[in-house]
């Protein structure tokens, strides 16, 4: 009878261990997923960032007298650059999403500029790059609900918090870029 219960025991101690083992693997893997979808943002934002100099300078050119909205892409740019966390990043990209919706309600107000060859070129790639990063956003923001599910649920959140599996952030839209900029051909203001 003891070796039954014995045996019984070591059954369940295995079974469990193969469970917290199992867990472990599947939280890790959720992790890794989370990042690496994190990772294609960050390649959009990079490849957004490296075409605003030249969306800059193309914009200079006709408007040297609009430098308040330049200037702000340009300093929205810099600390996208320096952000080094998923929050941070969030962060910094909704300072240029804002920065360069103002930019392009300058752009509005030079017909010449909008039908400069170069000008609509890098807006198309510009463009390109918004759609990738929306699509990228999305595909982080799946990947961190699976994983933010799977570490919150009983009873894998014991492991979850034993091992330090925390929750991670969504790469939210703020309600000022929800908002199309506000175009005013009656002023010289932005």
């Amino acid at each position: 009878m003891k070796n039954k219960g014995l045996i019984a025991t070591i059954i369940v101690l295995v079974l469990v261990v193969i469970y917290g083992v199992s867990s472990y693997n599947s939280l890790v893997s959720a992790e890794e997923d989370v990042d690496n979808k994190f990772s294609q943002i960050d390649n959009q934002l990079k490849r957004r960032s490296d075409l605003i100099p030249n969306l800059v300078e193309t914009v200079k050119g006709y408007a040297k007298h609009e430098q308040e909205a330049i200037d702000s892409v340009t300093q929205a740019r810099a600390q996208l650059a320096g952000a080094k966390t998923p929050e941070d990043k969030a962060d910094a990209n909704q300072q240029l999403s804002g920065a360069l919706n103002r930019l392009l309600v300058v752009v509005e107000k030079y017909p010449d500029l909008k039908a400069n060859e170069n000008f609509r070129s890098l807006m198309d790639s510009l463009e390109g790059t918004e759609n990738r990063l929306a699509v990228a956003r999305k595909d982080y923001n799946d990947e961190v609900a699976k994983y933010n599910k799977s570490v919150k649920r009983f009873p894998k959140s014991m492991l979850a918090g034993t091992f330090g599996f925390e929750k991670k952030p969504y790469f939210e839209v703020t309600n000022e870029e929800k908002e199309a900029p506000k175009v005013d051909f009656g002023s010289d203001k932005c």
